[in-house]
């Protein structure tokens, strides 16, 4: 199991500290960062805890999982690696298409 946690359904109002003290009743916290929107500053609801052990991060599931931050049930579970993200849209770019250009005059 991996010692790197996501944790969900966070109040907009959590920062990185409150993660740190909030986890660090399941073992020694390595790292832990709130996701901020860019755009507005705010946080998005969500962030990562880093524990030092993975025991600390199996009770840290275990026992937060479903508890209350500021009104708030948490999600606590294993993170996973992000997918890669696809370059388009799955069709090649180019516009095209269509086989009835207007080159020849006529009428069909």
């Amino acid at each position: 199991m991996g010692k790197k946690l996501y944790v969900g359904n966070l109040p907009f109002s959590a920062t990185d500290d409150m993660l740190v003290q909030t986890f660090s009743s399941c073992g020694d916290v390595e790292s832990a960062k709130v996701i901020i929107d860019r755009d507005s500053g705010r946080s998005k609801g969500f962030g990562f805890v880093e524990m030092a052990t993975d025991d600390g991060a199996q009770e840290a599931i275990s026992k937060l999982h479903g508890q209350s931050l500021d009104g708030r049930s948490l999600t606590v579970n294993e993170a996973r690696p992000m997918a890669p993200r696809s370059g388009g849209g799955g069709f090649g770019g180019g516009g095209g298409g269509g086989g009835r250009g207007h080159h020849g005059g006529g009428r069909y």
